[in-house]
């Protein structure tokens, strides 16, 4: 019997991650860890959950462009999309009424994401596999039958696409194998928020090395002097056979980027992410230019709206490491072609994690990109903070800083409604208490 979609429910989740600054860092001095939660609801067994990430006020805007987007997924049939997932992505993103306060951008394209995501969670529950088995199972031909390729052509064909997957199909199961021996390579952010205090992020920093952890991030941007102090903490610490990289939320003009970086570079940083405006690809090019006989590479990414902002990030030469983020990009379709695009470029992928959610979003884009289209690890990290995972059916799971590789069906997606129920805006009983 067809899988129909009987109706889609979303639901306006905050967390006050803000009471203990976790997530601070320059531009979100005390953000409060949201979602808009899609379930969608089936005639079967199975339902798909998906979600866009928010910093707290402004969820109950993607809230609405979820219901905005409801009627054109209530009375559809599950195989009516999966059978060319590239033609379902364009019927999403292409309602002409709604594509207007867009296009592919804004919290019209937030709310898409969750509702793409929730659908290929659904359809990972309905075949039995995770997310990335889905896709990774996939003929070179059914992986391109679901890429977006509008406005990217210029960067990379179809044909070219088709190429990067069928050089990798021979050995995918040698790298299926790797990751579910060693896991997904990872970085932390957990301990270099911008609002700890000295101690915490030196207690952080030796409980993260005692973990396993060899790779760190530090938040600055707050005031240079303080910056080079922090650096100063965390590298006494993790010592310099650790990576370490900082990241300024784009509070820097592009000069003053370059400059402060010149001064960070005695901590020897593998990147800069967010340097400035995560609009600006020519800035980043400059800022990607001077730094680089510094071997300081320049990193952005989660902020980037859409595929066509990624091609030119990629084509100005404006990055060194790619960050996608998974509820921000348009949903799976669009986020793996994005990896197509760092594939064709030579660019390694780290997408954005942290927020509520994306770290059990990302292990399964880490290891499509590895398994399917690059065969190569070098540089390529999924991000990890430490926060809320205890609300998910499939938390992430973690030994020695890595990953190890998800294998329950779907996206890990799914939040468990006891403990989401409090936090439920404005009506859960912890909103209404506070």
């Amino acid at each position: 019997m067809p899988i129909e979609i009987t109706d889609v429910s979303v639901k306006d989740v905050r967390f006050p991650t803000s009471l203990e600054l976790d997530g601070s860092d320059a531009m979100n001095e005390a953000p409060d860890y949201s979602c808009a939660y899609v379930v969608i609801k089936t005639n079967s067994e199975h339902s798909g959950h998906g979600m866009t990430f928010t910093c707290g006020r402004g969820t109950e805007i993607c809230v609405t462009a979820v219901e905005a987007l409801k009627p054109m997924l209530v009375g559809k049939t599950l195989e009516s999309f999966t059978e060319n997932m590239g033609a379902f992505w364009n019927y999403i993103c292409g309602d002409d009424q709604l594509r207007w306060i867009g296009p592919d951008k804004g919290a019209i394209h937030l709310a898409t994401a969750a509702v793409v995501n929730a659908v290929w969670d659904l359809w990972g529950r309905v075949e039995g596999k995770p997310l990335w088995k889905l896709i990774c199972d996939m003929t070179a031909e059914e992986f391109v039958k679901c890429i977006p390729f509008r406005y990217v052509t210029d960067a990379l064909t179809p044909k070219e696409a088709l190429q990067i997957l069928k050089k990798q199909e021979a050995t995918k199961a040698e790298r299926v194998a790797q990751l579910e021996r060693e896991g997904i390579p990872a970085y932390t952010t957990s301990a270099g928020w911008l609002g700890y205090d000295d101690e915490k992020l030196r207690r952080l920093c030796r409980e993260s090395r005692a973990k396993g952890w060899s790779v760190f991030k530090l938040k600055v941007g707050k005031d240079i002097e303080q910056d080079k102090y922090r650096a100063r903490i965390m590298r006494e610490e993790i010592g310099y056979d650790c990576r370490f990289m900082v990241d300024a939320n784009q509070v820097w003009e592009v000069e003053e980027a370059i400059e402060n970086m010149r001064q960070l570079a005695e901590f020897k940083p593998w990147f800069i992410e967010e340097p400035t405006s995560p609009d600006d690809v020519l800035g980043h090019a400059r800022i990607a230019r001077e730094l680089a006989p510094l071997g300081i590479g320049v990193a952005t990414g989660e902020h980037g709206m859409n595929r066509i902002f990624f091609k030119q990030l990629l084509q100005a030469n404006g990055i060194a490491v790619c960050q996608p983020d998974s509820c921000r990009l348009g949903g799976v379709n669009e986020v793996l072609c994005v990896l197509l695009l760092c594939a064709k470029f030579g660019i390694p992928v780290c997408p954005h994690a942290g927020g509520v959610g994306l770290c059990e979003h990302i292990q399964h884009l880490v290891a499509i990109d590895y398994i399917a289209l690059t065969a190569d690890q070098t540089d390529r990290y999924a991000e990890f903070v430490d926060h809320l995972h205890e609300h998910f059916t499939d938390p992430v799971r973690m030994k020695d800083g890595s990953y190890v590789l998800p294998d329950k069906p779907g996206y890990s997606t799914q939040m468990k409604e006891d403990t989401i129920a409090p936090y439920i805006f404005p009506g859960g009983s912890y909103w209404k208490n506070e």
